[in-house]
């Protein structure tokens, strides 16, 4: 039994790690840029096309891929900042999610018409298998390398938004635009260099997600982003301290219910979301506006 928990939990992990990195880049958009942007779940599934295409098509290595993958979505999450989400920024939150559902459409077809409209099963990468033995029974290896990368990602960000000049610069942008705009700082330019930076990790988790998920689908992004929305309303909506807790929760719960509660695993999810909701609205780690 001890076995089976303890599997159990580890998968949980691996599983909260992807929702954590896309649920990083939401949680991030959203408390700076006041966006609650629907298509990043699109990104997360660009970013595992593109790095798919790059490891089958070019020859090239997983880590390459990984590389150029998201960066490629950058480009592309650059483009709908600065000629769409940037005329919507002072209207009400059902227009900006409008906009961004047109996106995760538009991105949808996008990928039937270049990719194909059918399932795609990644190449198998040998570098990344093999597994080692918890308590007598086999793990992966790679599930267990994203164990170790989403906590990495988490420290990283802390560092950056509260120990670098840029960081200080997002939080006074985030606070009062009007007073960051009026002692110099370029706040859309900054707003800009935000999306694209929470769009790379979204798309690095959908990058990171190619030898894990077996089967990449056009519409694997609406899965993670309703997980994601989740996890940051849990969390509460742009604190990243909230949405790595409401990842790590949602993981495990998720692992324990296609485990022990095939029947109820989304369930069990919504559940913790509206108990939590009604103890407090502003999520775990929100503030209350």
């Amino acid at each position: 039994m001890l076995q089976s928990v303890v599997q159990v939990i580890l998968a949980g992990l691996s599983t909260g790690m992807f929702i954590w990195l896309v649920a990083s880049g939401l949680t991030l958009i959203f408390g700076v840029l006041g966006v609650l942007n629907f298509a990043h779940g699109s990104f997360y599934m660009l970013g595992a096309y593109f790095c798919f295409t790059v490891l089958k098509y070019m020859g090239a290595n997983f880590w390459l891929g990984l590389i150029l993958g998201p960066l490629c979505v950058c480009v592309i999450g650059f483009i709908v900042e600065r000629f769409f989400l940037r005329y919507v920024y002072h209207i009400a939150l059902p227009y900006q999610l409008l906009l961004t559902f047109a996106f995760v459409l538009i991105f949808d077809n996008l990928v039937k018409i270049v990719w194909g409209a059918g399932s795609i099963s990644p190449p198998a990468l040998a570098a990344l298998g093999g597994s080692v033995d918890v308590l007598g029974r086999k793990f992966p290896i790679y599930n267990i390398l994203i164990i170790v990368v989403g906590p990495l990602v988490a420290l990283a960000l802390w560092g950056m938004i509260e120990k670098t000049w840029w960081g200080r610069i997002i939080r006074a942008s985030s606070s009062d635009r009007e007073m960051a705009s009026a002692i110099g700082v370029r706040v859309p330019a900054l707003f800009t260099s935000v999306f694209v930076f929470g769009t790379w990790l979204g798309a690095l988790g959908g990058g990171l997600a190619v030898p894990y998920v077996g089967i990449m689908t056009s519409g694997m992004g609406e899965t993670i982003i309703i997980e994601a929305f989740i996890v940051a309303v849990i969390g509460g909506l742009g604190s990243l301290k909230g949405a790595f807790v409401g990842a790590l929760v949602i993981g495990v719960l998720t692992a324990f219910g296609t485990r022990f509660f095939p029947t109820f695993d989304m369930f069990l999810t919504f559940i913790l979301m509206a108990g939590i909701l009604l103890w407090r609205p502003q999520g775990l780690f929100g503030v209350a506006r």
